[in-house]
């Protein structure tokens, strides 16, 4: 084992958390940013068997995503774009964006709503493209969906519980947004497991970044999305950016022990990358390695 190497399980739990630890770091995704240089850094150091999502922006626009998540297809990745519901303008620029999926033989896709604050025309949440991909017959064989264990700065829960219930039947899974808190993450499960049990749980997880990375990505995002990010996510960045850098081992170590549980359906983690994709793969492999995995 290499010294540096964290050990993300108990020896004492005869082995069911090594076994956790080892299945979400093999069902694991990477998120990625349509940056210039994502794409070469991608194929630099992301292995082909490790999914990826593509996020979209307010200042590229869909289609930026479409297109990096198109080339990386063509490449043997499996790549998701995310498709940001208030950016669609209707049903037939839905029909058209599923028709541009289609024809690039992109087989998964994220859908969320989007934080635009005025729609781009008709569809104001993930569950109005969720109904034209489900009537028109989709394709896709991964369908995500977005979640909230610490709740959303701008919706209420009520609105939340409503809209996943809407969602939930079109969705394969759901990758949860940022939580340090392992034991809010479990329990937020838990009760998503009883109302939606089909439903699979992808945890998301920020995946050690520099400091000097988050200022770039919150400056190339645009300044007013980035300033609305900032705003929802002030005690994250605060943890990502405190002195001695962020890992997120201490996280992983509070969830391996429990999700192979049958009350929860989680099947792996998502790594917010920031596009550090050299750090991200590393630190993957350097914990594969402290589990005995070769």
């Amino acid at each position: 084992m290499k010294k540096d190497a964290v050990v993300l399980h108990d020896d004492g739990a005869d082995g069911r958390s090594a076994r956790s630890a080892r299945t979400i770091l093999r069902n694991i995704s990477y998120e990625i940013m349509p940056f210039r240089g994502t794409e070469d850094a991608v194929l630099e150091h992301v292995p082909r068997d490790v999914a990826l999502t593509v996020t979209v922006t307010e200042a590229k626009g869909l289609a930026a995503t479409i297109d990096l998540a198109t080339r990386l297809t063509a490449y043997g990745y499996r790549v998701a774009p995310h498709v940001a519901a208030r950016m669609v303008q209707d049903q037939a620029h839905a029909l058209d964006l599923l028709a541009q999926l289609v024809e690039a033989e992109i087989e998964r896709v994220f859908v969320i709503g989007g934080d635009a604050p005025t729609p781009a025309g008709t569809f104001h949440g993930a569950a109005d493209f969720l109904r034209v991909l489900d009537t028109a017959g989709h394709h896709f064989e991964r369908v995500g969906i977005g979640g909230y264990p610490e709740g959303h700065a701008t919706i209420g829960d009520d609105e939340l519980c409503t809209a996943l219930t809407q969602k939930a039947p079109l969705a394969s899974h759901i990758i949860t947004q940022i939580c340090f808190d392992a034991r809010t993450t479990l329990d937020w499960a838990r009760r998503l497991h009883q109302r939606h049990p089909n439903l699979e749980v992808v945890v998301g997880v920020p995946a050690p970044v520099s400091r000097q990375k988050l200022v770039r990505i919150s400056a190339g995002i645009g300044l007013g999305q980035s300033a609305r990010f900032l705003r929802k996510q002030q005690n994250v960045i605060w943890k990502l950016m405190r002195p001695g850098g962020y890992r997120p081992d201490t996280l992983l170590r509070g969830l391996t022990p429990h999700i192979a549980g049958t009350d929860l359906n989680v099947r792996g983690i998502h790594l917010f990358t920031f596009n550090e994709l050299e750090r991200a793969e590393t630190w993957r492999r350097a914990r594969l390695a402290g589990l005995g995995d070769s």
